[in-house]
């Protein structure tokens, strides 16, 4: 089989059904594939949805929330495909998206695997799909807002690489785990997510953990995919897939203390000794101080 499509569900059934029909609307133009929903203890009738209108795809039930790594682990674990393609619940993909992206991944053996253009409600990229790493000044340009000003530096806007020509396919450091194509060998080979990242961060280290290993990913912008957006966690403003979560504050609390737990845990594990320790202190209280200021 060519291609595991594997999506990770909490408590957004709608959303996920306008997912599955762009799915079955797809053109994958011969490609062998089969599509693994792992659902994380959903109250919204999302299991019995799926059981009633995508009987073609195979479910996973977990009973409780068991975050994004360990979730998407376990249908990596089920997945037949020599590819794995992770995505979001909460995305809509264009017909021939998904083609487009496994032969680009196909015939570009310098790559060990990428993302499409994601892109939001508002017709804008989501930068999430195409960033550096967050070495201690591309985080501080980024919360600074100096990244905004000097957008197109290789100095300061090197968080989400302004510089680079985003109508263009490229090598990019980091990917959104929204949209994440790998080469299932090369997951199992890296050991998979990090089940330490409950939920945020856990694409930055395996990104990391890519590059730390020679390998190297992809942006390809002619594959576009919506992404309508933390619908499952930090979203600001109410809209009709809102209402859905009936935990709604509970998991916006838990999931902005992750956002900034996981920041830490990266540095942690990956920073700790690589800079001075005066600067991974002050990084470390920089992260506290704007999770303060955010929260």
């Amino acid at each position: 089989m060519d291609l595991s499509i594997i999506i990770l569900s909490f408590n957004t059934r709608d959303l996920l059904a306008d997912l599955m029909d762009s799915l079955r609307e797809s053109d994958l133009g011969g490609i062998s594939h089969e599509t693994i929903v792992v659902d994380n203890g959903s109250e919204d009738g999302t299991q019995d949805m799926l059981k009633k209108q995508y009987r073609h795809i195979r479910l996973v039930e977990n009973n409780n929330n068991f975050g994004f790594s360990r979730a998407n682990n376990i249908g990596g674990r089920f997945a037949k495909g020599k590819y794995l393609l992770f995505l979001n619940s909460d995305m809509r993909v264009e017909k021939d998206a998904i083609k487009k992206l496994f032969d680009y991944s196909r015939i570009n053996n310098g790559f060990a695997g990428g993302t499409a253009k994601l892109v939001l409600e508002n017709g804008k990229m989501d930068p999430a799909c195409h960033r550096g790493f967050p070495t201690p000044l591309n985080s501080l340009s980024y919360f600074c807002g100096l990244e905004r000003i000097f957008a197109k530096s290789r100095t300061l806007g090197g968080y989400h690489q302004g510089w680079k020509d985003l109508s263009k396919p490229h090598e990019v450091d980091c990917i959104s785990g929204a949209c994440f194509l790998i080469k299932k060998e090369l997951f199992d080979r890296l050991g998979g997510w990090d089940e330490s990242f409950f939920m945020y961060g856990e694409d930055l280290d395996f990104s990391y953990r890519l590059k730390q290993s020679g390998y190297k990913l992809f942006y390809f912008p002619d594959a576009k995919i919506i992404h309508y957006k933390k619908k499952s966690g930090r979203e600001k403003k109410s809209n009709k897939y809102s209402a859905q979560n009936k935990n709604n504050i509970k998991t916006k609390t838990k999931t902005k203390e992750q956002f900034f737990y996981t920041m830490e845990l990266f540095y942690k594990k990956h920073y700790k000794n690589k800079y001075p320790k005066l600067v991974y202190k002050l990084v470390l209280l920089g992260i506290k101080i704007v999770s303060k200021v955010k929260s």
